[in-house]
């Protein structure tokens, strides 16, 4: 999936940001930077503590807020998978794409299949439908050595509760 350089999405946000009578201040700089550095889909809280190992003096309040700033411009989605978090990627320039969430680990997975992509549009014509837009998030269990143990650890503990 291709994406666009960090300092490029921060030179978007600075023009978005512009046409509203705001500026893209350091420390909003510094958010959006180290935000489309990452290949994650981050929380604020995770957001915050990456911002803070490069920028110490940003507040929490400083990231929320930008991040808000990001989203209303459309420089971001938000999503809110199993866990009630809301999780924030970078979404211009970035291609669509669909999601794998582990329920024991918390992964998160893109992906793309354009065989999929055709089964929604023929879904949506056969029933009279023009699709604008969509999101699909498919919940499982990652099937790795890891993440296996911990689930079976976590089912092993709720048969003790």
């Amino acid at each position: 999936m291709t994406q666009m350089t960090s300092e490029e999405f921060c030179e978007l946000f600075a023009e978005k940001l512009a046409r509203k009578h705001q500026r893209l201040t350091p420390q909003r700089r510094a958010v959006a930077d180290v935000l489309c550095r990452q290949d994650a889909h981050l929380n604020v809280d995770e957001l915050h503590a990456l911002v803070r190992e490069e920028h110490p003096t940003i507040g929490y309040a400083t990231v929320y807020r930008t991040m808000k700033l990001l989203e209303d411009q459309g420089l971001v989605s938000v999503e809110t998978f199993h866990d009630g978090t809301a999780r924030y990627e970078v979404s211009h320039g970035v291609e669509h794409h669909d999601h794998l969430v582990c329920l024991s680990c918390g992964a998160v997975i893109e992906f793309e299949h354009d065989q999929i992509e055709r089964l929604q549009e023929e879904v949506a014509k056969d029933h009279g439908f023009k699709l604008e837009s969509h999101k699909m998030v498919l919940y499982g269990r990652c099937q790795t050595e890891n993440c296996a143990t911990k689930h079976q650890a976590d089912t092993i503990s709720a048969l003790k509760t």
